[in-house]
């Protein structure tokens, strides 16, 4: 399988170059070159957003596009025009976010789509997103058209942050204060490895699958209390976790997702739109989740993997002079315990 992938030196599309060439596909990457690609791939540079910017991939033919963009729509729709009569299919991998707000619980692909325009420039990110999956219908058509719609996506080089912010915080143990929990424990997360995101995108390029796929875990798969105490687990820290009520988190005036990454209180519209989506389709065509603890795990050794001078992506979320007044000021917490390690 000849496989080019549209950017792949960040975090997904790295995930996708690395899945694709260790089964052996033949790789290209085109990419503007700021960040190095990974080894055992072709690589053509490129900025798909300057005059003759494709120049190239004016020449060649592969059998599968993985395209990432998230920004402009006319960017994908220029690619997409070029690559057409040159490639047999296209991924675009979108969001879920392309979902008209608010998004109601277990809410699948057949849901009511934000407007996009192929033809668009940046505006926001849902519109971009959908903009670029129309520009794909539009060139490829849907025979050939997969389109990935990933929600919170985690592992190692997760460039939001939110993963790390978590682990940075926690590693820091008891010696930077109590950990503000946010409750209850058992609140569902729907997240999705970038590697078993990658490893999915190939095998439906491999069937030949389009259409739309919802790409986050089960429901079922794992709860916030499973995700901090895998984050204690794997920094072997001693800090304690803080159970503390969305309605106390509230009343701290402290934000789900923003100030607490990942998090969203349940019952929320947030939390339905991020962790309640309809993921059947995926699971029925293979989509398989690894352990939570195996994410985090990966996730805190690629971070120690980093050389000492070098600061990991971190989400820009409660401080610590924030976090102990929130604490201060909550009512008594949902549940207090030590972290149980």
């Amino acid at each position: 399988m000849k496989l080019l992938l549209l950017g792949g030196t960040g975090f997904g599309g790295r995930a996708v170059a690395e899945a694709a060439r260790d089964r052996g596909w033949e790789v290209t990457v085109f990419h503007r070159g700021e960040h190095p690609a990974p080894a055992g791939v072709r690589v053509l540079h490129g900025d798909r957003t300057a005059p003759d910017g494709l120049a190239a991939l004016a020449t060649g033919a592969w059998d599968a596009v993985v395209d990432t963009w998230s920004s402009a729509p006319s960017v994908v729709r220029d690619a997409a025009r070029l690559l057409s009569g040159r490639v047999g299919r296209y991924a675009f991998v979108s969001s879920r976010s392309v979902y008209a707000w608010p998004a109601p619980p277990g809410l699948d692909e057949d849901g009511p789509l934000a407007e996009g325009d192929p033809d668009a420039d940046a505006t926001q990110f849902p519109a971009d997103k959908r903009g670029a999956e129309l520009a794909v219908l539009r060139e490829l058509g849907e025979e050939r058209t997969l389109i990935v719609r990933p929600g919170l996506i985690l592992g190692p080089r997760e460039t939001p942050g939110r993963l790390t912010w978590w682990l940075e915080r926690i590693a820091r143990g008891a010696g930077g204060g109590p950990v503000l929990a946010p409750g209850p424990q058992d609140t569902p997360l729907q997240y999705v490895d970038a590697r078993d995101l990658a490893t999915w995108v190939l095998d439906a390029l491999d069937a030949g699958l389009h259409g739309p796929y919802n790409m986050v875990g089960p429901r079922d798969h794992a709860t916030m209390g499973d995700l901090l105490d895998a984050c204690v687990r794997a920094t072997g820290s001693d800090a304690e976790l803080r159970w503390v009520s969305p309605e106390a988190i509230e009343a701290a005036g402290v934000e789900g997702w923003s100030d607490l990454p990942i998090w969203a209180p349940p019952g929320s519209e947030l939390h339905a739109a991020v962790h309640a989506g309809d993921v059947s389709r995926a699971l029925a065509t293979g989509l398989r989740c690894r352990l939570l603890l195996d994410t985090v795990k990966d996730t805190w050794s690629w971070r120690q993997s980093l050389p000492p001078d070098t600061e990991p992506p971190l989400a820009d979320a409660l401080s610590p002079e924030r976090e102990a007044e929130a604490l201060a000021n909550s009512s008594r917490p949902a549940d207090s315990s030590p972290s149980g390690v």
